[in-house]
């Protein structure tokens, strides 16, 4: 699969991840299939959309007839085999959890076009596992997008074991398409900038548990003292608390490295339900410690 032979992507889960990577996709002319498991989740994922594009509209980073016209390349779907069997490429960006991305990969591989590039969207787990549910390796690939996917510029590519040049190539094109910056590293726990950003926030964690220094207070010295844009806990507010446990649970299963065990008060925080900024949770760290 060439740059050039793909015209409509697919994106699977459409939460303020998959919606982002959709909107994008589309404002560079791409015909971008929305695809969730209820139709509730598919038309929140469009709203997201709409959202988005209106605040860029507002701040004439685009003009509306590029707002309209991005909406009108959307095609909302329930059905799993209608967004993969018209794919050209493919990127998944269901919840952080190795058995379902293997298993959705599974399912798309006996769907889609022998030449279709499947790319999951994951911040920390193993390209090469996933891949291993398809009859297609060579052909599958990491995508790690940050939030949110319209202003941030980075997106990390992971090659799998088995995964050829030419979709590495291609991806990193398709990268670019979008306005983007990619960097290529090779499939390991937290690849690279997972691993740095869970350092941090581990770090951080030790910090607020101890009692030295408030969330804002850890934020606001890395923000005005490293330059940072958003500090650990604003992060992990953005991203959702559940999905950087996520992230560090992996760590820590995959190398056995005590380094990596998750803090108690994430693991208190996740279980109480604050899971960040996204809807049914109470909210995140700024919250939970009563910060405006």
């Amino acid at each position: 699969m060439k740059l050039e032979d793909i015209r409509t992507v697919s994106v699977f889960g459409v939460g303020l991840m998959g919606s982002g990577i959709a909107q994008v996709l589309a404002l560079q002319g791409y015909e971008v299939y929305l695809r969730d498991i209820t139709r509730e989740l598919v038309d929140a994922g469009l709203e997201n959309v709409k959202r988005s594009l209106q605040k860029a509209t507002d701040k004439s980073v685009i003009t509306s007839d590029q707002a309209e016209d991005a909406v009108a390349r959307l095609v909302l779907t329930t059905d799993i085999a209608e967004a993969a069997r018209t794919a050209d490429f493919i990127i998944e960006a269901i919840p952080e959890r190795t058995e379902l991305k293997a298993q959705l990969f599974g399912q798309i591989d006996g769907l889609c076009r022998q030449s279709t590039i499947l790319a999951t969207n994951t911040s920390t787990l193993s390209i090469t596992e996933i891949a291993s549910a398809t009859e297609r390796p060579d052909r599958c690939i990491g995508m790690h997008f940050f939030n949110p996917v319209p202003q941030m510029k980075l997106v990390e590519i992971i090659r799998g074991l088995a995964t050829a040049d030419e979709t590495v190539e291609t991806t990193r094109l398709l990268v670019e398409k979008m306005g983007k910056d990619p960097i290529v590293v090779n499939d390991a726990p937290g690849f690279v900038t997972s691993r740095l950003g869970v350092a941090l926030f581990l770090e951080a964690s030790k910090i607020l548990e101890a009692g030295i220094a408030t969330p804002d207070a850890i934020d606001k010295g890395m923000r005005l003292g490293y330059g940072h844009r958003m500090g650990p806990f604003e992060t992990v507010d953005l991203v959702g608390l559940d999905a950087r446990l996520n992230n560090i649970n992996a760590l820590y299963e995959s190398t056995r490295d005590p380094y990596w065990k998750p803090p108690q008060l994430l693991k208190k925080l996740v279980s109480a339900k604050y899971l960040g900024r996204k809807r049914g949770s109470k909210g995140g760290y700024y919250t939970y410690f009563g910060i405006e």
